[in-house]
């Protein structure tokens, strides 16, 4: 595995549009948390089974989201086909 250099340099680095809009996404992100349950990341209060649980709920949440999507892109290919099929029979 490489390591990467520590040292403080110079160099600014820009990234790209899509990694600055992720960057402002999880910013923005922070401050709604912050602002919402009153505490950031760097609380102690929670133990490292608390935290795994937490991610596995957002991480079931994320499937439910995922279904939900794929149901809604079933619903559009359905009506594509329909229209499709309405318009060859034209």
């Amino acid at each position: 595995m490489s390591q990467q250099c520590t040292q403080p340099t110079t160099e600014v680095f820009t990234p790209d549009t899509v990694v600055k809009r992720v960057l402002h996404k999880y910013i923005n992100r922070a401050k709604i948390g912050k602002e919402k349950y009153g505490h950031t990341l760097d609380r102690k209060d929670l133990s490292i089974e608390d935290w795994i649980t937490h991610l596995q709920e957002e991480l079931m949440d994320a499937t439910l989201y995922l279904e939900k999507l794929k149901q809604e892109c079933e619903e559009v290919e359905e009506k594509v086909r329909n229209t499709v099929s309405q318009c060859s029979l034209s």
